[in-house]
């Protein structure tokens, strides 16, 4: 089992900077991208960064936070980051962390962090 722990959340004034780390444990055989996701109530979880664990270490981003968020990844230490900076009030309140494992199979087994919040106000 992959257990995902969160970490950096807190209180920022609007336009501040946070770091978030989310760092895999358990048995982890092969990751395959691990990202950042909010979800409001009743919707679906939406990908805010996502980063794959290749040699390439390709990114993307929502729309909403080009250009403010940088996600990287240190595979080593199955860790992935979220540097947000500018922050705004109406970004995500709550991040979840996600990693896919590419299975022995082919397929893909989806991991969740327990969420981490982030709160931006004067």
């Amino acid at each position: 089992q992959v257990q995902l722990l969160e970490s950096g959340g807190g209180l920022v004034q609007p336009g501040g900077s946070l770091r978030l780390s989310c760092a895999a444990s358990g048995r982890i055989f092969n990751i395959n991208s691990m990202g950042w996701y909010c979800q409001a109530p009743g919707k679906q979880r939406e990908s805010v960064a996502g980063i794959t664990s290749g040699s390439d270490g390709s990114t993307n981003y929502a729309d909403s936070v080009k250009g403010r968020f940088t996600i990287s990844r240190d595979n080593a230490k199955n860790t992935v980051y979220l540097q947000m900076n500018s922050l705004k009030p109406e970004d995500p309140a709550v991040y979840y962390c996600h990693a896919a494992e590419l299975l022995t199979d082919a397929t893909l087994y989806h991991y969740w962090g327990q969420g981490t919040q982030v709160t931006v106000s004067s």
